[in-house]
C-alpha cells in the first residue's frame, strides 16, 4: 500500500528534528566546537549515526531525505515529483526548527549557557567559522561535500546496487567522513534545513550568513544529480 502524504510529511519532520537535535546537540552539549567532550570525531559520528538511525526508522515511509538538498536532487535526477518535494522541504524545515528549539530548551538548563555566546551548532564562515575559513573556502566545501554526499545517496539507493540493503549505513558513514573534514571549515551543513533551524533561533550573523548554507548545498545537489543522471547512470 502506498504511504500517504501525511505519513511522509510526519516522517520527514521527525527525522530532521532528530538530526538537528542529536547532531547539533553533540556540539552544544557534549563537545563545543569539537574541542572538548566527544570532540570533532564524536560530533561527526553524531550526525552520521543520526542519519543511519533515521534511515532504518523512516526510510520505508519517506525515503528519509531529511534534507532539502536531497529532495531537490531527487527531482532533478527524475526520482521525485517537484510537488512532493515541496511538501518534504516544508516538513524538513519545520523539523529542523523544532529540533533546534528542543536543543535550546535543554541547553538553557545549564548555568552560564547563553545562545549568543554558545550558539546552537549553527554554521558560519570567516570569523564565525570554527577555524576561521573564509567565504570562498566555505562555499567550495559546502558545494563539493554535498556533491559527494548526493552521489553516495544516488549510488547506494540505485536499483542496480546489489548492496542496497546497506544504503542507510553507507549514507550515514559518508556524512561522518564529510564532517571529519568539514567541521573546521563551516561546521558542515550540506543540508539547508539543518542550517535554517539553529540560525533562526540564534539570529545575528547566523542569519546573515545563512544564504551560503542554502545556495551551496542546493548547487552541489543539482550538479550531483546531473552527473548521476546523464553521466554515471546513463543508459
Amino acid at each position: 500500500m502506498e504511504t500517504n502524504t501525511f505519513s511522509k510529511f510526519s516522517a520527514e519532520l521527525f527525522g530532521t528534528l532528530v538530526l538537528v537535535l542529536m547532531g547539533c546537540g553533540s556540539a552544544v552539549i557534549a563537545g563545543a566546537n569539537g574541542t572538548t567532550g566527544v570532540g570533532l570525531l564524536g560530533i561527526a559520528f553524531a550526525f552520521g549515526l543520526s542519519v543511519v538511525a533515521m534511515a532504518y526508522a523512516i526510510g520505508h515511509i519517506s525515503g528519509c531525505h531529511i534534507n532539502p538538498a536531497i529532495s531537490i536532487g531527487m527531482v532533478i535526477s527524475g526520482r521525485m515529483k517537484a510537488s512532493e518535494a515541496v511538501i518534504y522541504i516544508i516538513a524538513q524545515v519545520l523539523g529542523a526548527i523544532a529540533g533546534a528549539g528542543i536543543l535550546l530548551l535543554i541547553a538553557s538548563g545549564k548555568d552560564g549557557y547563553s545562545v549568543a555566546a554558545n550558539g546552537l551548532g549553527q554554521n558560519g564562515y570567516d570569523a564565525f567559522s570554527p577555524a576561521h575559513y573564509n567565504l570562498l573556502s566555505g562555499f567550495v566545501a559546502e558545494t563539493i561535500f554535498t556533491f559527494i554526499f548526493l552521489l553516495v545517496i544516488f549510488g547506494s539507493t540505485s536499483t542496480k546496487n546489489i548492496h542496497g540493503g546497506f544504503a542507510g549505513l553507507a549514507i550515514g558513514l559518508s556524512l561522518v567522513l564529510i564532517h571529519i573534514v568539514g567541521i573546521p571549515v563551516t561546521g558542515v551543513s550540506v543540508n539547508p534545513a539543518r542550517s535554517i533551524g539553529p540560525a533562526l533561533l540564534v539570529g545575528g550573523a547566523a542569519i546573515s550568513q545563512l544564504w551560503l548554507f542554502i545556495v551551496a548545498p542546493i548547487l552541489g545537489a543539482a550538479l550531483s544529480a546531473i552527473v548521476w543522471r546523464y553521466v554515471l547512470e546513463r543508459k
